[in-house]
């Protein structure tokens, strides 16, 4: 499960891909977070046509939803990727809306998991439109889930899948058909616990905060 993030790495910082295309002045407004939550507005690389970096909520909306602020219907934040072919609100998401999450670390209970030296990573995602009959729309995303590696498996049987660097237009690329994501599988089979560590979400990091 991925339920909390965090994204403490300076807009300098963040990688090329996600500052190809931007929204307005968000280098000038950006600012770090050191704890996102489910139904946030978050930081979002997706593909339509062409590679965009937005804003989205976190929390799927279904397309066919009446009422998208309904808090009767659930929102899922996260999804199994072993059963998203299975679901209705997730299958057409995993086949044309794979999107990717910038974090720098993700919380499981009081520790937090993150790279050793601090890099930026990407979760894996799929993403949904909502549009109202006025033409309004509303993008929402939730994070993909797996199996846990050797290192999260002490704490929690699922973790977030996480994108290796390189591979982040063919995440997010539009396929053609189902068959295409057979090419996902090499990349979505679990990350290598290589340069990771966990450690208490409390730990004072004052040296290191340069880094970012």
């Amino acid at each position: 499960m991925c339920g909390r993030f965090e994204l403490n790495t300076k807009f300098d910082n963040l990688p090329k891909v996600l500052k190809r295309d931007y929204p307005s002045g968000l280098d000038s407004k950006y600012e770090t977070q050191n704890l996102i939550r489910p139904n946030d507005p978050v930081l979002v690389i997706k593909n339509e046509g062409r590679i965009k970096t937005t804003f989205m909520s976190w929390g799927l909306i279904s397309p066919w939803a009446k009422d998208p602020f309904d808090k009767e219907r659930p929102r899922p934040f996260n999804a199994r990727l072993e059963s998203l072919e299975e679901k209705k609100l997730f299958s057409g998401s995993w086949k044309h809306k794979r999107c990717l999450v910038p974090a720098s670390g993700f919380f499981e209970k009081k520790y937090r998991i993150r790279k050793k030296n601090y890099e930026t990573f990407w979760l894996g995602g799929i993403w949904s439109k909502w549009i109202s009959l006025d033409g309004g729309e509303i993008e929402s995303f939730c994070i993909l889930t797996t199996e846990p590696n050797e290192l999260i498996k002490p704490f929690h049987h699922r973790m977030p899948v996480v994108i290796p660097n390189g591979y982040e237009e063919k995440w997010i690329e539009q396929f053609k058909d189902a068959n295409q994501l057979k090419n996902l599988l090499p990349i979505i089979l679990g990350w290598s616990t290589d340069g990771w560590l966990i450690e208490d979400a409390k730990k004072k990091e004052t040296d290191q905060m340069s880094l970012f």
